[in-house]
């Protein structure tokens, strides 16, 4: 009875992690074995395996666990959605999104292209 007792009071002690600040629990086994299936039924010469893709998944999971809260919960929730768009959830995707949005974000404003306007000379 004691070791239920100090369990609960374990559990109770511990404090929760909003969903929104953690990295969402995606199912990319399912895309994988989709991808698999894929490329072996196109009958490409350089298919991606299981593996690769299981491997490439978990990757991208690790760096989006180091950058996840540096982002904005807009992007966050957007890109979310972006990953799990038609029932194939990625890490990837998501982790590919956030780069991009970083990468827009770190892009100066282009300069004003002046062209063969008209009004060109008269600046």
């Amino acid at each position: 009875m004691k070791s239920v007792l100090l369990f609960l009071a374990m559990i109770g002690g511990q404090t929760t992690i909003p969903v929104s600040e953690r990295v969402p629990q995606l199912n990319v086994e399912a895309t994988c074995r989709a991808t698999v299936a894929t490329d072996k039924a196109m009958g490409l010469d350089l298919p991606q395996t299981y593996d690769d893709c299981m491997r490439d998944e978990n990757s991208a999971l690790q760096q989006l666990n180091s950058v996840w809260l540096t982002n904005s919960d807009s992007l966050r929730n957007r890109c979310e959605g972006e990953a799990t768009a038609g029932g194939s959830d990625s890490y990837v995707d998501l982790l590919t999104c956030m780069q991009m949005a970083d990468w827009v974000k770190s892009t100066p404003d282009a300069p004003k292209l002046r062209g063969a306007s008209k009004n060109r000379n008269k600046l």
